[in-house]
């Protein structure tokens, strides 16, 4: 995050998260941050929330994530969950009105970090629900995690410095080109991308990180996608999702499982438009664990984000909703750029 002298810091985590908390608090103060504010969640708070909070409550947004969204300067998520599916049995209705009331903080989190006015990451610490989904032991999925941030490399930091400028010189070329063709034997689907940015996501933002993406030009999506790994979202699961997709918008949606609740997402304002399209580079990522930090970033991927856009890329779709949703290109998949085809079968040839 680039923490300067001066900077308020803000850290959020649960409990099971302290030990990084710890040693990420020493390390912020060590490099002169002015303030360093944290937020310890507790076990099936969410839940207890959800059920048990008053109209009232539910429309008030928290106070102290309220200030950091608008006036910090850095903000750490470090996930270190409990359990996964905390939330899998809120009532819609009732989580609806909250996400409602989280809207102008996530409004002043997408404008402050678009800017970098909010430097944030999105970090990892390792537990048992973590890794139970992952269907690993802890200490696999600990060594899982730490190969995935390059963190078992000689050197780290220049392990993610030549990330960055591999996928710098990626990012370049498409940043060149105006539009992008996704296609293999299950999609074929293309947008415009002129106007928008590809970012490099090298470590800055997510750790671990690994991807090149852009939000498309809303309107111009066009064509049909399927995407085969599994989407998990606010703790319930999709499998075999097809969308078809004319004029930018999500016209027809059909899920193998999972069907109520795609439909419940698409009834959500902003959901039927794509805010984001991606390619996983991170190829010490060789499973889906099933958790989107990790499986949007595996090599030999692409991803589409139905919901929000990301500003910094240029897009204009607003939603309280950012969906990423994964398919293999590794048999056959194709990635073209203004008619070239500059990927296949998992890797770019650029």
């Amino acid at each position: 995050m680039d923490v300067q002298p001066g900077d308020k810091v803000f850290i959020s985590t649960s409990m099971l998260g302290e030990p990084l908390l710890r040693e990420v608090y020493r390390e912020a103060l060590d490099a002169g941050a002015g303030q360093v504010e944290y937020e310890l969640v507790f076990r099936e708070r969410e839940q207890v929330f959800l059920e048990h909070a008053s109209e009232m409550a539910l429309r008030t947004p928290p106070l102290l994530n309220e200030q950091a969204m608008a006036a910090f300067n850095c903000y750490l998520h470090i996930r270190a969950p409990y359990n996964l599916r905390e939330q899998s049995g809120t009532t819609p209705e009732r989580a609806a009105i909250r996400q409602a009331a989280m809207a102008p903080l996530n409004k002043n989190y997408f404008e402050r970090t678009a800017d970098r006015r909010l430097k944030r990451n999105l970090c990892q610490f390792p537990t048992d629900a973590a890794a139970q989904e992952a269907c690993m032991s802890l200490s696999a999925y600990e060594t899982f995690v730490y190969g995935a941030c390059g963190l078992l490399t000689e050197d780290p930091i220049g392990h993610w410095l030549q990330v960055r400028a591999q996928q710098q010189h990626i990012v370049d070329h498409l940043n060149a080109c105006t539009e992008v063709h996704y296609r293999n034997e299950h999609i074929d689907i293309r947008f415009k991308t002129e106007g928008r940015i590809w970012i490099n996501s090298d470590g800055q933002t997510n750790m671990p990180s690994g991807e090149v993406y852009t939000s498309p030009v809303e309107n111009s999506v066009q064509g049909v996608v399927h995407f085969s790994y599994p989407g998990l979202y606010q703790g319930n699961e999709v499998e075999g999702v097809t969308l078809w997709v004319q004029d930018g918008f999500i016209e027809k949606w059909e899920a193998r499982r999972g069907q109520d609740f795609l439909n419940y997402i698409f009834s959500l304002p902003g959901t039927r438009r794509f805010g984001e399209a991606a390619i996983g580079t991170n190829y010490n990522i060789k499973q889906m664990t099933r958790n989107i930090l990790f499986d949007e970033k595996i090599g030999g991927t692409i991803h589409m984000a139905i919901g929000q856009s990301y500003l910094q890329c240029g897009g204009k779709n607003e939603s309280n909703v950012h969906w990423d949703m994964i398919t293999d290109m590794t048999a056959g998949g194709e990635v073209l750029a203004d008619g070239e085809v500059i990927y296949r079968n998992g890797h770019f040839l650029i």
